[in-house]
């Protein structure tokens, strides 16, 4: 169930944000509250002291002279103590802070059972936004304290003035056209920053694909780099214009409210000195009252502002949580240790979130526990899909899927995550040690040399490793001290070792993970594979699972039922599967063994045969 577009409210927002900051480091939260806010009143006091000090210089009083220094000397050192000590404090804060919130945010986005908000283009922007602007989450706590220290010497300030006459509190209505321009200021911007965000995220995709080692070699040999640089500064041009108009607007509206308070001011110092026949004192109160009362709404404003922007990242942490709790359904049930039965697809079909076009209609296709299962099919068929949808990176939009009957969305996502394996083309490259670089695979067995062995053996990347000048301790990547560069086929195969670093998962899916290996390297490798798989499927026939689990303490040689799904355009290693399924227009169209279909003479016979001529020619 896709959470709402729209971002929480503010005060919801701000809410959130001081609850997460209390729960993280409730002691310097409190302290720095208190010691920022509480910075800002004796410099408010300035003005009662100079009326003091003039009244005393008028009347020739020489202790409320020296009261009157002692304190304005008082107020100025106290004001910076407290704020001096309130930085640091703020500081060390802000630092904790900014660890668990980066860490919160990267948790969130990691842990959402589907990938839809990785997909979504509406999504992207604002999870471009929120990385981008995720600074701003930590200045969120000082700016509200900022912005209630400032109200309380706004207050003491307001106090002064009516103390001289109760008239001159109607300077504060004609604040009030800046502070509401001021408020909304910050909001109008951010909203055309967010409307224009898809070309701001357009420029930084040129400007990565200029500047970036990975597209470097093909813009230099189709001579592309000007394009790129002219398309960068294009979409630079039409984001910067969009919120350009809106920052002139409404620094236009900010200058027209400025100018109404300022001579608002002015008069306000002329009726105290003329109409009302104020003492100097007093006169000069309302003249350093005024003065301060426009810096601290300057300084209120800019804080509130601030604070407004702080307030929208938070609100789109909060969408974020919101999110990420939405996609969380109840677990009624938990995963299978083996399959018995196999995973059925009872008439799914699906269509990808703000699209009208189906990718896969009425699916109804059952794949047997311990087969290992081909799907093929002309490109934009579904079949990457589908893999989403086992891996539950998806929900489907109807119909449902089964693992032995139960409901995969009654199965909690981090169990099935647990017996998921597998490698996908588009696989991430870990720089790390390429020990670490294939153990990630299974963080439970990260460190085991058995278990690192056989994943090597069996994603045919023990070759890669003995290339390496320190084995698997050796450092990839070459940005990295001593750290190796591989080709991508070699990449290629760590991921595919990675992949099969799990002994008995249940699903184990294989996404064209071997694109980039030549065609006698993949089938080798599925050879093996599949003779692996049909040895165990072999097995467990033959006895019971019971027995199967008690009868080896070797727990490669365990039968989970395990279910391999293999996406190949390779028809020499698709004819090894025991069953292959045909997608076409999003449905199936086909199944069977290869024999089977070969003789049926369908779609995958035209396709076998076509393959099969470019071979031979």
């Amino acid at each position: 169930m896709p959470v709402t577009a729209e971002l929480p409210g503010r005060a919801r927002a701000l809410l959130r944000a001081m609850r997460f900051a209390y729960d993280v480091e409730p002691r310097l939260l409190v302290l720095s509250f208190v010691l920022i806010t509480t910075s800002f009143v004796p410099d408010a006091l300035g003005a009662l002291w100079l009326k003091f000090l003039a009244e005393g210089v008028v009347e020739q009083r020489s202790t409320l002279i020296g009261w009157a220094a002692f304190g304005l000397a008082a107020s100025g050192a106290l004001a910076w103590l407290l704020r001096i000590v309130g930085e640091r404090i703020q500081f060390l804060f802000r630092e904790r802070a900014t660890i668990a919130i980066e860490a919160h945010v990267a948790r969130l986005q990691a842990t959402v059972t589907t990938i839809e908000h990785h997909e979504r283009p509406e999504y992207l922007d604002r999870l471009q936004l929120l990385r981008d602007q995720a600074f701003l989450l930590n200045h969120l706590y000082q700016s509200f304290m900022g912005v209630l220290g400032s109200l309380a010497r706004l207050g003491i300030t307001l106090g002064l003035l009516v103390w001289v006459h109760p008239s001159l509190a109607l300077l504060a209505l004609f604040a009030i056209p800046t502070v509401i321009v001021s408020t909304r200021r910050a909001g109008i911007e951010n909203a055309a920053e967010e409307r224009a965000s898809p070309q701001r995220r357009l420029a930084r995709h040129f400007f990565e694909l200029g500047t970036t080692a990975g597209p470097g070699k093909e813009l230099r040999v189709t001579r592309t780099g000007e394009l790129t640089a002219r398309r960068r500064r294009k979409a630079w041009d039409v984001w910067f214009a969009a919120v350009s108009r809106t920052r002139w607007t409404s620094a236009l509206w900010h200058m027209a409210a400025w100018s109404v308070f300022g001579l608002a001011w002015v008069g306000a110092i002329a009726i105290t000195a003329v109409v009302l026949n104020a003492s100097a004192g007093d006169v000069l109160l309302v003249l350093a009252a005024g003065a301060n009362l426009a810096r601290y709404l300057g300084r209120t404003a800019a804080e509130a502002n601030f604070l407004r922007w702080c307030i929208e990242a938070a609100q789109r942490l909060v969408w974020l949580e919101d999110y990420a709790r939405s996609q969380s359904t109840p677990s009624l049930r938990h995963a299978p240790a083996a399959l018995a039965r196999g995973i059925r697809f009872e008439h799914v079909s699906f269509r990808y979130p703000g699209t009208d076009k189906l990718v896969l209609e009425d699916i109804d296709l059952e794949l047997p526990a311990g087969a290992v299962v081909a799907i093929v099919g002309e490109n934009g068929a579904g079949k990457t899909t589908l893999i989403k949808l086992l891996c539950r990176f998806y929900e489907p939009g109807s119909g449902r899927i089964t693992i032995d009957g139960v409901g995969l969305t009654e199965i909690p996502e981090a169990e099935w995550r647990a017996c998921v394996a597998g490698a996908f083309q588009d696989f991430m490259r870990y720089e790390f040690t390429a020990r670490t670089t294939v153990g990630l695979g299974d963080l439970p067995r990260i460190d085991l040399e058995p278990a690192l062995s056989t994943a090597l053996e069996r994603g045919g990347a023990r070759d890669v490793v003995d290339t390496l000048p320190h084995g698997l301790q050796t450092q990839l990547g070459p940005t990295w001290e001593n750290g190796v560069e591989l080709s991508y086929g070699q990449w290629q195969k760590l991921a595919l070792a990675r992949g099969f670093m799990r002994d008995a998962p249940l699903l184990l899916v294989l996404d064209e993970p071997t694109a980039a290996l030549d065609a006698e390297t993949e089938h080798a490798l599925f050879e093996r594979f599949a003779a692996e798989s049909k040895r165990l499927a072999g097995a467990r026939s033959s006895r019971t699972e019971k027995n199967a689990l008690s009868s080896t303490s070797d727990p490669a040689m365990v039968d989970s039922g395990r279910i391999t799904v293999l996406v190949s355009h390779r028809f020499s290693t698709v004819r090894m599967a025991d069953l292959i399924v045909v997608l076409e227009g999003a449905r199936v169209v086909e199944s069977g063994s290869h024999a089977e279909l070969i003789a049926r003479g369908g779609l995958y016979a035209e396709l076998y045969a076509i393959q099969a001529q470019a071979y031979r020619s």
